[in-house]
Protein backbone atom coordinates (compact mmCIF):
# COMPACT_ATOMS: atom_id res chain seq x y z
CA UNK A 1 0.00 0.00 0.00
CA UNK A 2 1.29 3.43 -0.75
CA UNK A 3 2.78 4.90 2.41
CA UNK A 4 1.32 8.47 2.38
CA UNK A 5 -2.09 8.88 4.98
CA UNK A 6 -3.53 11.05 2.27
CA UNK A 7 -4.14 8.27 -0.05
CA UNK A 8 -4.69 5.55 2.83
CA UNK A 9 -8.27 3.67 3.11
CA UNK A 10 -8.75 2.06 6.19
CA UNK A 11 -12.77 2.16 6.83
CA UNK A 12 -13.93 -1.55 6.86
CA UNK A 13 -17.50 -0.94 4.96
CA UNK A 14 -15.56 1.30 2.12
CA UNK A 15 -13.15 -1.30 1.63
CA UNK A 16 -15.15 -4.68 1.71
CA UNK A 17 -18.03 -2.39 -0.63
CA UNK A 18 -14.42 -2.07 -3.27
CA UNK A 19 -13.60 -5.95 -3.03
CA UNK A 20 -16.91 -7.14 -4.02
CA UNK A 21 -17.22 -4.08 -6.69
CA UNK A 22 -14.16 -5.53 -8.38
CA UNK A 23 -13.99 -9.26 -7.09
CA UNK A 24 -10.84 -10.56 -9.35
CA UNK A 25 -7.87 -10.32 -7.08
CA UNK A 26 -4.65 -11.32 -7.55
CA UNK A 27 -3.26 -13.77 -4.43
CA UNK A 28 0.06 -13.27 -3.68
CA UNK A 29 2.10 -16.04 -0.75
CA UNK A 30 6.39 -16.71 -0.66
CA UNK A 31 6.26 -20.61 -0.69
CA UNK A 32 9.91 -22.06 0.20
CA UNK A 33 11.09 -18.60 -0.14
CA UNK A 34 10.15 -18.04 -4.04
CA UNK A 35 7.33 -15.76 -4.37
CA UNK A 36 4.29 -16.78 -6.44
CA UNK A 37 1.13 -15.31 -7.34
CA UNK A 38 -2.96 -16.93 -9.02
CA UNK A 39 -5.61 -14.52 -10.14
CA UNK A 40 -9.01 -16.04 -8.67
CA UNK A 41 -12.75 -14.17 -8.28
CA UNK A 42 -14.00 -13.63 -4.45
CA UNK A 43 -16.93 -13.79 -2.11
CA UNK A 44 -16.55 -11.43 1.05
CA UNK A 45 -18.34 -12.92 3.75
CA UNK A 46 -18.75 -11.09 7.13
CA UNK A 47 -19.10 -13.81 9.22
CA UNK A 48 -19.97 -14.02 13.07
CA UNK A 49 -17.87 -11.58 15.74
CA UNK A 50 -17.07 -9.17 12.87
CA UNK A 51 -14.92 -11.40 11.02
CA UNK A 52 -14.41 -10.89 7.22
CA UNK A 53 -13.20 -13.95 5.07
CA UNK A 54 -12.37 -13.88 1.38
CA UNK A 55 -13.50 -16.99 -0.66
CA UNK A 56 -12.01 -18.11 -3.65
CA UNK A 57 -11.25 -21.44 -5.77
CA UNK A 58 -7.78 -22.10 -7.43
CA UNK A 59 -6.87 -25.05 -10.08
CA UNK A 60 -5.41 -28.14 -8.60
CA UNK A 61 -2.52 -27.64 -11.21
CA UNK A 62 -2.33 -24.19 -9.62
CA UNK A 63 1.32 -23.40 -7.76
CA UNK A 64 -0.10 -21.80 -4.55
CA UNK A 65 -2.55 -25.23 -4.55
CA UNK A 66 -0.17 -27.65 -3.20
CA UNK A 67 0.47 -25.00 -0.26
CA UNK A 68 -3.39 -24.27 0.94
CA UNK A 69 -2.99 -25.98 4.22
CA UNK A 70 -4.01 -24.26 7.47
CA UNK A 71 -1.48 -21.62 8.42
CA UNK A 72 -0.64 -20.92 4.48
CA UNK A 73 -0.53 -16.99 5.16
CA UNK A 74 -1.26 -15.18 1.47
CA UNK A 75 -1.97 -11.42 0.47
CA UNK A 76 -5.33 -10.66 -1.76
CA UNK A 77 -5.40 -7.00 -3.86
CA UNK A 78 -8.15 -5.79 -5.18
CA UNK A 79 -7.67 -3.23 -8.21
CA UNK A 80 -10.00 -0.96 -9.63
CA UNK A 81 -9.43 1.91 -12.46
CA UNK A 82 -6.00 3.46 -12.56
CA UNK A 83 -5.15 6.16 -15.16
CA UNK A 84 -1.66 8.15 -15.79
CA UNK A 85 -1.49 11.47 -14.92
CA UNK A 86 0.40 14.41 -16.93
CA UNK A 87 2.60 17.45 -15.35
CA UNK A 88 0.76 19.35 -18.06
CA UNK A 89 -2.32 18.62 -16.78
CA UNK A 90 -2.12 20.80 -13.47
CA UNK A 91 -1.43 24.27 -12.72
CA UNK A 92 0.93 24.57 -11.36
CA UNK A 93 4.26 24.49 -12.36
CA UNK A 94 7.50 21.56 -10.95
CA UNK A 95 5.23 19.08 -11.31
CA UNK A 96 6.21 15.20 -12.62
CA UNK A 97 4.40 12.64 -13.54
CA UNK A 98 2.57 10.22 -11.95
CA UNK A 99 -0.11 7.47 -11.97
CA UNK A 100 -3.82 7.80 -9.68
CA UNK A 101 -5.31 4.66 -8.74
CA UNK A 102 -7.31 2.70 -6.36
CA UNK A 103 -6.70 -0.73 -4.82
CA UNK A 104 -7.37 -2.96 -1.74
CA UNK A 105 -5.25 -5.48 0.06
CA UNK A 106 -6.42 -7.85 2.80
CA UNK A 107 -3.65 -10.30 4.30
CA UNK A 108 -4.22 -13.30 6.33
CA UNK A 109 -4.26 -17.19 6.76
CA UNK A 110 -5.63 -19.35 3.70
CA UNK A 111 -7.15 -23.00 5.09
CA UNK A 112 -9.27 -25.27 2.42
CA UNK A 113 -13.00 -25.56 2.67
CA UNK A 114 -15.39 -28.08 3.45
CA UNK A 115 -17.02 -29.66 0.55
CA UNK A 116 -20.18 -28.12 1.87
CA UNK A 117 -18.71 -24.78 1.93
CA UNK A 118 -17.25 -25.10 -1.34
CA UNK A 119 -20.07 -26.01 -2.99
CA UNK A 120 -21.47 -23.06 -1.36
CA UNK A 121 -18.79 -20.78 -2.17
CA UNK A 122 -19.50 -22.07 -6.29
CA UNK A 123 -23.05 -21.10 -5.87
CA UNK A 124 -22.71 -17.78 -3.95
CA UNK A 125 -20.00 -16.92 -6.84
CA UNK A 126 -21.99 -17.28 -9.99
CA UNK A 127 -25.12 -15.44 -8.14
CA UNK A 128 -22.82 -13.28 -7.27
CA UNK A 129 -21.59 -12.61 -10.71
CA UNK A 130 -24.74 -13.40 -12.67
CA UNK A 131 -26.76 -10.76 -10.66
CA UNK A 132 -24.39 -8.03 -12.27
CA UNK A 133 -25.89 -9.37 -15.43
CA UNK A 134 -29.69 -8.81 -15.14
CA UNK A 135 -32.23 -8.46 -16.20
CA UNK A 136 -30.74 -11.63 -17.53
CA UNK A 137 -32.32 -15.13 -15.76
CA UNK A 138 -29.46 -16.20 -13.52
CA UNK A 139 -27.74 -19.09 -14.66
CA UNK A 140 -27.38 -22.37 -11.87
CA UNK A 141 -25.65 -25.46 -11.76
CA UNK A 142 -28.87 -27.04 -12.01
CA UNK A 143 -29.18 -26.42 -15.94
CA UNK A 144 -26.06 -28.80 -15.90
CA UNK A 145 -25.92 -32.48 -16.60
CA UNK A 146 -26.30 -35.17 -13.55
CA UNK A 147 -23.00 -35.81 -12.43
CA UNK A 148 -20.84 -32.88 -14.47
CA UNK A 149 -20.93 -30.27 -11.77
CA UNK A 150 -19.25 -33.00 -9.15
CA UNK A 151 -16.92 -34.23 -11.76
CA UNK A 152 -15.46 -30.45 -12.62
CA UNK A 153 -15.29 -29.66 -9.14
CA UNK A 154 -12.48 -32.60 -8.33
CA UNK A 155 -10.18 -30.12 -10.60
CA UNK A 156 -10.22 -27.08 -8.21
CA UNK A 157 -10.02 -26.76 -4.96
CA UNK A 158 -12.63 -24.08 -2.53
CA UNK A 159 -9.97 -22.03 -0.02
CA UNK A 160 -10.80 -19.12 2.23
CA UNK A 161 -8.37 -16.21 3.37
CA UNK A 162 -9.77 -15.26 7.09
CA UNK A 163 -8.89 -11.32 7.27
CA UNK A 164 -6.38 -10.07 9.82
CA UNK A 165 -5.20 -6.98 7.82
CA UNK A 166 -7.53 -5.26 5.55
CA UNK A 167 -6.44 -1.59 3.80
CA UNK A 168 -6.53 0.12 0.93
CA UNK A 169 -5.26 3.23 -1.27
CA UNK A 170 -7.16 5.64 -3.34
CA UNK A 171 -4.75 7.83 -5.02
CA UNK A 172 -7.05 10.34 -6.18
CA UNK A 173 -4.26 13.78 -5.97
CA UNK A 174 -5.67 14.48 -2.89
CA UNK A 175 -2.50 15.93 -1.87
CA UNK A 176 -3.13 18.37 -4.66
CA UNK A 177 -4.86 21.64 -4.53
CA UNK A 178 -8.00 22.05 -6.22
CA UNK A 179 -7.35 23.81 -9.42
CA UNK A 180 -4.56 20.65 -9.75
CA UNK A 181 -7.21 18.38 -9.28
CA UNK A 182 -9.39 19.75 -11.29
CA UNK A 183 -7.06 20.19 -14.41
CA UNK A 184 -6.56 16.96 -14.00
CA UNK A 185 -10.45 15.94 -13.83
CA UNK A 186 -10.91 17.91 -17.30
CA UNK A 187 -8.02 16.32 -18.97
CA UNK A 188 -9.08 12.63 -18.24
CA UNK A 189 -12.82 13.44 -19.31
CA UNK A 190 -14.80 10.62 -18.87
CA UNK A 191 -12.43 8.27 -17.52
CA UNK A 192 -13.02 6.57 -14.54
CA UNK A 193 -10.34 8.21 -12.26
CA UNK A 194 -12.25 11.41 -13.09
CA UNK A 195 -15.26 9.96 -11.88
CA UNK A 196 -13.63 8.76 -8.46
CA UNK A 197 -11.83 12.35 -8.31
CA UNK A 198 -14.98 14.23 -8.44
CA UNK A 199 -16.29 11.69 -5.76
CA UNK A 200 -13.41 12.15 -3.13
CA UNK A 201 -13.75 16.09 -3.45
CA UNK A 202 -17.15 16.38 -3.51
Amino acid sequence: MHPAKSFRIEDRATLLAFVRAHPFVTIAAAVGGCPFTAQAPVVVHELDFGEVALDFHLSRGNALAPYVVPGFRAVVLATGPDAYVSPDWYGSDDQVPTWNYVSAEAEGLVAPLSDAEFVALLDDLSAQEEARLAPKKPWTREKMSPGRFETMMRGIIGCRLSVERLEGTFKLAQNKSEADRAGVVAALGDHPVARLMRDVSA
